[in-house]
């Protein structure tokens, strides 16, 4: 196989803050780096001020952040294929399983693997490290593979009383020096971080005891002399303080909202109401979720006990969604939900109250460990391999000094946090309930579990007025632009609510700006948008029409309809739709009217956020697909697949897929490829064909290259593997756009319509002028977009210097940098530059302007 030079300036960029400067073009005849390049940004002596508060993920100002930044001269370069050689590296899983822990695993032993260290499997969690013998096992390339895909912990876990005890911690120290062991990656929750810290404090105490014992020698003391221990988070209740997410957190809302779905259709059948208990613990992350996720009626959870009349007040609820024609009560219920006195809240405790003062005929299902089981979403592999990749890097930067740490999501980047502090915030919050204060609780949790909250208060809780004082109400239209993304309707139920709970008259646009000109308009009460939450595709219709050519009629309708203000949901039409608007403004007063943006394409290519409704469930659709074809490919043996995606110009899906998939290579557009590069990938599955996994997967991003098609890449592979291996190709095509959202979009698109609205009606507000409304400032015509932890709105027109529009995209997209780890998973031969140093610095305060999603 050809050997290229892929000096990556920005290996740990995983960990980065900054944008990617997209890769120089090259000369003719000009080797690429087989999509691989990436950029180093410029030093930053002040990059953490542009970091959003920590406190949007559970954490509170001021908790030190252990973060890489650029600290380096042109001698500094270290080879990461060395960086381990001599060192050793353990891995296990401890506590309760979560999905996604395989993906951590099998990212920890491959790129441990890939630095040169040694990667020793520790089987059945602490019991495994107490009894040692083939419990410790050393792992291999080939012993991660296909377990990408796969729910639980391959290597198993358990929960030890031996490791509690002194003596129990001695034996699992003495079978780590025996196998050369100073490196420990731990995938639990708080009480197995907790357990692994008091293993590091312990260390040279247990070294001397162990030495005085004669089970170890001198030597092999001072080459054990001290311990490094990094931590990853995996339980599917989100409960940790210090990360985002945790693994696990986003399956378990796979499956509970699989359920919710299935249930809501037999409960509209029979006229029911629902109580849904699902798990948690004494954290209400999952059960608010679901909650949002699926337009629950009511929902309990330990951190927000109700009211003491919460009895009527529920009864009270019901009743009313039944009054406006719905079919069905849907109430969930954390496990760990209790009353303001401290009294659990059961499930069975609500079906009776129901029963007994409203005769509804009233079910109660308990989720229970269906919640742990079955398939990892697509964000839970990835976020399980990008933190496996950051820990192998935390464990061998390690030093004696370097004190325990966690490794977190925060926003897009991953970063190290001081564990035990970590772990004292989560305790925190179990103490402000335990003594009654439910507020403190709920602000330890963080802001974005506040929001959630807010959000979700708003929709089941707040009735719209029955009277509006004269002058108060306001007219905002509400439509669907560009290709239909699912998630769309949750986007569109949560505006109309919100404007309606703010006593505003709301209007739906169908299909898009053609409906607009054509006055394909509607107002909207509360139960028009009933049952949306979980419904794919664009029920108002859209279209990729652009309103240049319609301004007159649109003009006319806005002045009929009386609109004043317009929310566009859609993709990149959408934004290119809102530029024209404000280019319309200087001939037709009319459209001085505030517009908002919300994001919504399966593409991702929105300028001005990081993220767009729909591109989660396409993501998942694709990952699922996938799935089944390595399947097919494992069964067949030596055969290589060829999958294209959707997304335009946009390779996010191709470069996300690849990673959740574990593809052998992905091809887009950003990061240009010649046949060179072809040809090398070819050759890498030929000796891939040589070890015991015989099966390919590569993903192809639709338009990524005019000349080298899906079709090229398929016949040059079927010609170049002739006798070694068979090739299949897959065009998923329509199917990207469709299906039910995931938790994700329903719940991003609920805040984000709930965002918008709010925004609006200050705006407009703001705009009204001489008894009209006319907003003719750049600030009036925005982008709600997700920036690393906060929903931002921005001028469309302060976004054009940002946007490709030949391509329609962005000019800098964050995931590219993430596609090192895509190609190091896949065990290619490159270069990395590994000269930044980690070092403690503190949070400082969201900027100005920001909101935490």
């Amino acid at each position: 196989m050809r050997k290229e030079e892929f000096h990556l300036k920005f290996f740990m960029c995983v960990i980065q803050s900054r944008g990617v400067v997209r890769p120089p073009q090259r000369t003719a005849g000009e080797a690429s780096t087989s999509s691989m390049l990436i950029q180093k940004p410029p030093p930053e002596t002040d990059n953490l001020k542009s970091l959003p508060a920590m406190d949007d993920s559970g954490t509170m100002e001021g908790i030190p952040i252990l973060k890489n930044e650029w600290i380096m001269t042109h001698e500094e370069h270290h080879a990461a294929k060395t960086l381990g050689i001599g060192k050793a590296i353990a891995v296990l899983t401890s506590g309760g399983d979560a999905q996604g822990m395989n993906a951590a695993v099998r990212a920890v032993v491959r790129v441990g693997i890939f630095t040169g260290a040694r990667v020793f499997f520790v089987h059945e969690g602490y019991q495994g490290l107490v009894d040692g013998g083939d419990q410790i096992r050393e792992a291999t390339w080939e012993s991660v593979s296909m377990m990408l895909q796969l729910g639980g912990t391959v290597i198993g876990s358990a929960r030890c009383k031996d490791f509690r005890d002194r003596e129990g911690r001695l034996r699992a120290a003495h079978n780590l020096v025996k196998h050369g062991i100073t490196n420990l990656c731990v995938i639990g929750g708080d009480g197995s971080l907790t357990g692994a810290d008091t293993f590091r404090s312990e260390w040279s105490d247990l070294l001397n005891d162990l030495q005085k014992a004669g089970k170890i020698t001198a030597e092999e003391a001072t080459k054990s002399s001290y311990l490094n221990i990094v931590g990853l988070v995996g339980s599917i209740d989100n409960d940790f303080c210090g990360t985002d997410m945790t693994i696990g957190t986003d399956s378990a809302l796979h499956r509970i909202i699989e359920i919710v779905d299935a249930i809501t259709t037999t409960a509209q059948s029979h006229q029911r109401t629902f109580v849904l208990e699902v798990m948690g613990r004494h954290c209400g992350y999952l059960a608010l979720v679901t909650s949002l996720s699926c337009g629950a009626d009511w929902v309990f959870i330990p951190e927000c006990p109700p009211d003491d009349d919460w009895e009527e007040h529920l009864c009270r609820r019901l009743s009313e969604t039944r009054t406006r024609g719905s079919r069905l009560n849907i109430i969930i219920v954390a496990e760990g939900a209790i009353d303001k006195n401290g009294k659990p809240i059961t499930s069975e405790d609500i079906k009776n109250l129901v029963v007994k003062r409203l005769g509804y005929d009233t079910r109660v299902t308990v989720l229970g460990h269906v919640q742990r089981g079955g398939t990892p979403s697509a964000f839970d592999r990835i976020l399980g391999s990008r933190m496996g990749v950051e820990a192998v890097m935390a464990l061998l930067e390690g030093t004696p000094d370097t004190p325990a740490c966690v490794v977190s999501l925060s926003g897009n980047q991953a970063v190290r946090l001081p564990l035990m502090e970590c772990v004292q915030v989560t305790k925190d919050v179990t103490t402000a309930m335990n003594d009654r204060k439910f507020d403190e609780a709920m602000k330890l949790r963080g802001r974005s579990f506040m929001n959630n909250w807010e959000v979700y208060k708003l929709l089941a809780h707040v009735r719209p007025p029955v009277s509006k004082a004269p002058g108060s109400t306001h007219t905002v239209a509400v439509m669907n632009v560009g290709a239909p993304a699912a998630g769309m309707n949750a986007a569109v139920r949560s505006t109309v609510r919100i404007g309606l709970i703010q006593g505003n008259r709301v209007l739906v646009v169908h299909d898009g700006f053609e409906g607009l000109a054509r006055g394909q308009i509607e107002e909207a009460g509360w139960s028009y948008v009933g049952g949306w939450t979980g419904q794919g595709g664009s029920k108002l219709g859209t279209k990729r029409t652009l309103p240049r050519k319609s301004f007159e009629q649109i003009s006319a309708n806005i002045t009929k309809f009386n609109i004043q203000g317009l929310v566009i949901i859609g993709g990149f039409e959408a934004y290119t739709g809102g530029l024209e608007l404000m280019e319309g403004r200087k001939q037709f007063d009319e459209l001085c009217i505030p517009f908002v943006v919300i994001p919504a394409t399966v593409s991702n290519n929105v300028p001005g956020s990081d993220f767009s409704v729909g591109a989660d469930t396409a993501l998942n659709t694709i990952c699922t697909t996938c799935d089944r074809i390595k399947q097919s490919a494992a069964g067949t043996k030596r055969r290589v697949f060829i999958i294209e995606t959707m997304g335009g110009y946009c390779g996010y899906l191709a470069t996300m897929a690849g990673l959740a998939a574990g593809a052998d290579a992905a091809y887009i557009f950003e990061e240009p490829f010649t046949i060179r590069d072809l040809q090398a990938n070819v050759e890498h599955l030929v000796q891939k064909m040589k070890t015991t996994v015989k099966r390919g997967l590569v993903l192809r991003n639709e338009k990524c290259n005019e000349n080298y098609t899906t079709d090229f890449i398929f016949n040059l592979y079927s010609e170049e593997g002739k006798g070694i291996f068979d090739s299949r190709k897959n065009v998923l095509g329509h199917m990207q756009q469709g299906g039910s959202p995931t938790p994700f979009d329903r719940n991003f698109a609920t805040k984000m319509g709930a965002k918008a609205m709010n925004w609006m009606s200050g705006k407009i507000k703001e705009s009204y002028r001489n008894g009209r409304i006319f907003a003719n400032t750049p600030d009036s015509g925005c982008v709600l977009g997700m920036r690393k932890r906060a929903l931002v709105f921005q001028p469309v027109t302060e976004l054009k210097d940002q946007t490709d529009f030949e391509h329609r995209i962005p000019k800098e997209q964050w995931w590219l940098k993430l596609r090192p780890i895509l190609k190091i998973l896949a065990k290619y031969e490159i270069d990395l530059d590994t000269s930044e140093h980690a070092h403690l610095e503190h949070i400082t305060r969201k900027r100005s302007g920001e909101t935490s999603i």
